[in-house]
């Protein structure tokens, strides 16, 4: 899938652990975890907007396009 998921990237940058990401957005571990590894078919935009919140970025911080 050309869609590249840099979650880990941006969790590292500002250091946050899964479990406080989980519990900042109000998701289950889980389904961070599938979003993290990129497994994920879709997002919603509420979903994006938490997480863009909670990490202090913009969602080309966390999804990017590359041709294969």
């Amino acid at each position: 899938m050309p869609i590249i998921v840099n979650l880990d990237v941006m969790m590292a940058k500002r250091k946050m652990s899964l479990n406080e990401l989980s519990e900042k957005v109000d998701l289950t571990l889980s389904n961070l975890s599938i979003l993290k590894t990129g497994k994920a078919k879709a997002i919603r935009f509420s979903t994006l907007e938490a997480i863009c919140k909670a990490l202090e970025c913009q969602p080309a911080d966390i999804l990017e396009y590359r041709e294969k």
